[in-house]
């Protein structure tokens, strides 16, 4: 077997699929790249048996071959090349050879009798959505997942396709987040969760263009460009988030976010290391933000311009998770819907694109007397 192709286009295709390899695992066989020829199509495949990424490209060789390659020593060789015309081809002594005008590269090669069979999504229902529109919706949401594995259905973010559209929702029980693509509509209403990994994967490997995405009861494939990649689903039933989100917070507070996350980031270098409890004491036309530790004999308070309808109020928050949302809006100014200092709190940006909706809840936390 032989071909040719340059040596930053193999790097490419290499380091999108690299990420399914994993770095330490009991099953050698995974340290390994699937390495296909046939028909004149390179396909490059990984998996770590919970991800799996191949990626493809047309190449000019004179037969098929099939063998697993060790991905980390291949890898390193070709992205430390130049820019330069590589030749590949096997030897009578199982190594991948690798040529160019300047040396020559020897790499073992093996069978792929024990590499895993990578799982097939099968494309009866289909869903495209641009990659901008995906990402956003991960990073809109998945910060909000549970970092705890008690519960293994909130260590992922769902994926809901329902009325009004496809839905990603996170929560670790203390908030939750609803973003809403609305240009995304199905005759089907189903949940998948996506593990934490496998968002943390692709987020990075999208680019330009579309994502497909095709859906099965255990796994999930999103193609993108040259690009498959694929994981394993959370086979757990998600809470019925719905059940959380209040309807009648009449209490309307609005705020500029950027001044408002400003003063929070700033309360949380104040705030106790346990609790991490910030107060907002809310009146007609002004919000009043405090932090005190105890343990230092510390403490912060700020006043901050607001817009409020609604009963004077005091009520807590976790200044960490307070941030975390605030941090991912995008709006001028946010609205807060409160009802009381032991309910739920809604928080949502003031304006939004018509394609979308973002709901961000947060619990509140007792204030210390």
């Amino acid at each position: 077997m032989e071909f040719k192709i340059n040596s930053k286009s193999f790097d490419k295709i290499l380091s999108k699929v690299i990420p399914a390899v994993p770095t330490r695992t009991p099953m050698a066989v995974l340290e390994n790249f699937l390495f296909e020829i046939k028909d004149g199509l390179l396909t490059v495949q990984a998996t770590d048996l919970e991800i799996s990424l191949k990626s493809s490209q047309n190449v000019a060789a004179d037969s098929n071959a099939k063998m697993v390659v060790q991905a980390k020593l291949l890898h390193d060789v070709v992205r430390s090349l130049p820019d330069i015309q590589l030749s590949i081809s096997t030897d009578s002594n199982s190594r991948l050879k690798l040529k160019t005008d300047k040396g020559v590269y020897h790499i073992s090669y093996f069978s792929p009798e024990d590499f895993p069979e990578i799982p097939v999504v099968a494309r009866d229902k289909e869903i495209i959505i641009a990659s901008d529109d995906l990402k956003r919706a991960f990073d809109k949401t998945s910060f909000a997942m549970s970092k705890e594995d008690m519960r293994p259905a909130m260590t992922g973010t769902l994926l809901e396709f329902a009325k009004d559209g496809l839905r990603f929702v996170a929560t670790d029980g203390h908030r939750l987040v609803k973003y809403v693509n609305k240009s995304i509509l199905t005759d089907y209403t189903e949940q998948y969760i996506i593990p934490e990994r496998a968002i943390s994967v692709l987020s990075k490997l999208l680019s330009d263009g579309d994502v497909k995405i095709y859906l099965s009861k255990t796994h999930a494939s999103f193609i993108t460009g040259d690009i498959e990649f694929i994981t394993r689903l959370i086979g757990e039933k998600y809470p019925a988030y719905n059940s959380v989100i209040p309807l009648e917070n009449e209490n309307l507070l609005t705020v500029d976010r950027s001044e408002l996350l400003s003063t929070v980031k700033r309360m949380l270098i104040f705030s106790s290391g346990t609790s991490k409890q910030v107060k907002f004491s809310i009146s007609a036309d002004n919000l009043e933000i405090s932090a005190e530790n105890i343990d230092t004999g510390s403490n912060a308070v700020e006043n901050v311009q607001c817009e409020y309808s609604g009963e004077a109020m005091d009520i807590g928050f976790n200044t960490a998770y307070m941030n975390d949302i605030l941090s991912h809006l995008d709006s001028e100014k946010v609205i807060f819907k409160l009802h009381s200092p032991t309910k739920a709190c809604i928080i949502e940006p003031d304006k939004t694109s018509e394609n979308e909706e973002v709901m961000m809840l947060l619990m509140p936390v007792r204030l210390n007397n």
